[in-house]
């Protein structure tokens, strides 16, 4: 028995019970997810001589330096490539999840599973990206007939379709597989709240300035990269059993790097108003324009330094933007919290034994395998711009008052007015 009791312990991962091996058993086995080798082989034969502790490093670091030049490409290119890769990364996210649910749901071929997914991935989108529109191209939408019925009635539309969605589901249910179709169903949903509603987050996270895009994705890159070099070198003490390769020196060691990296890369980037200015739809022109006069966030102000570190430093006194305090606290989340959402991640791969999302990139894994600690990242960053930075829109109110009938005009005028005088900033009817 007692031999019989290892048996069984060697042929489950880490915190496997017996409940998972009958879920095992249930849903058909774990996901087929193909984890050969797919380096390119002109790096294979460049490296055949290294070792593959050795081999790894050179992969991964020559394909972080593509896509790092990627993304400098990307950016160049202006906000609406940027938001047009951000809608492909999700899609491929989607994918990827979806994938490995498949793998499991596809052994019993019941009905509709992988259209039902992409039916309900297109409504999410339709309902998050609709609001969008509404909200940052709201003269555009009311210039054109079609585009402002679709306004007016976005939400019935997209409940009406999310329920279209519903009621098909209910339709494909297929007996003896109850739970393991309301599992799926219950997999797609989660997915979606994952990858769509992060993505969203992070199109408008750009709408408030370049620099809310790329400073907090900078410094989750920045992380990842310094964790793994100090890990690599310095790496010794275990981290968490999620992730067997992660070390305290790696974490320690990306924080410290990763917070400086974050504020030399905000005092570059303050000086331009390319970067700090809103993104904003020129109705005149039809395109996209981030010209703006600089708030007080990207400004240079004079601080004083704790009189601590005065004698250390040899100064009184530092000028610096308001921007590089915020980007403190946002690379120490991406330092700090951010990385379980990689932790989050590998606990899912080691739930289905699969060693990566998928083998898009060499080296890396899947899409997904990249971006499971920017989408938490994401919402950080926006709950952050809520909470402590954004304030009313006046040319957004100025739009939607314009819309408003005359007498509903003429009555938020007078309701204004009158306002101002009280607060004797007008001085009454001659002022008018």
């Amino acid at each position: 028995p007692l031999n019989l009791q290892e048996s069984e312990s060697e042929n489950k991962l880490d915190g496997e019970t017996a409940s998972d091996s009958e879920s095992r058993s249930e849903f058909g086995g774990p996901p087929a997810v193909p984890t050969s080798d797919d380096t390119p082989e002109v790096l294979n034969r460049a490296l055949s001589n290294l070792s593959s502790r050795w081999k790894n490093w050179w992969v991964r670091g020559i394909l972080t330096l593509a896509m790092i030049t990627f993304f400098f490409i990307i950016i160049y290119l202006g906000p609406m490539v940027l938001m047009t890769i951000v809608m492909c990364v999700q899609i491929k996210c989607f994918h990827e999840i979806i994938t490995i649910g498949y793998n499991v749901y596809h052994s019993y071929d019941l009905p509709w599973f992988r259209t039902l997914s992409w039916y309900f991935l297109l409504c999410v989108n339709y309902f998050f990206y609709g609001e969008t529109v509404t909200d940052y191209f709201f003269t555009l939408v009311q210039r054109e007939e079609p585009l402002r019925i679709l306004s007016r009635y976005h939400r019935f539309i997209s409940f009406a379709l999310y329920l279209t969605g519903f009621c098909m589901f209910v339709l494909s249910l297929v007996k003896k597989h109850y739970r393991l179709q309301f599992y799926m169903f219950g997999w797609t949903h989660v997915t979606l709240l994952i990858v769509v509603t992060q993505s969203h987050l992070i199109i408008h996270n750009l709408f408030e300035g370049m620099i809310w895009f790329i400073v907090p994705i900078s410094c989750v890159i920045c992380n990842d990269i310094m964790a793994y070099m100090f890990g690599f070198f310095f790496g010794r003490t275990p981290l968490i059993k999620l992730s067997p390769k992660k070390t305290w020196e790696g974490f320690i060691g990306g924080f410290f790097a990763t917070v400086l990296f974050g504020w030399l890369l905000s005092y570059v980037m303050s000086g331009y108003r390319c970067f700090t200015c809103p993104v904003e739809f020129n109705n005149d022109t039809n395109s996209f324009t981030v010209d703006c006069e600089p708030s007080e966030l990207f400004q240079l102000q004079e601080y004083n330094i704790p009189l601590v570190l005065q004698p250390v430093l040899g100064w009184k006194t530092v000028r610096m933007f308001p921007f590089q305090i915020h980007s403190i606290a946002l690379s120490t989340f991406a330092s700090l919290i951010g990385p379980f959402g990689g932790f989050f991640a590998s606990g899912f791969k080691r739930a289905f034994k699969i060693k990566d999302f998928a083998n898009t990139i060499p080296g890396h894994g899947g899409i997904m395998d990249r971006f499971d600690c920017q989408y938490l990242m994401a919402t950080f960053v926006n709950v952050y711009i809520a909470s402590f930075i954004r304030g009313p829109n006046p040319s957004k109110l100025i739009q939607q008052f314009l819309t408003l009938r005359p007498d509903q005009q003429l009555h938020i005028f007078n309701t204004l007015k009158a306002h101002l005088v009280d607060k004797g900033l007008l001085g009454g009817s001659e002022d008018a």
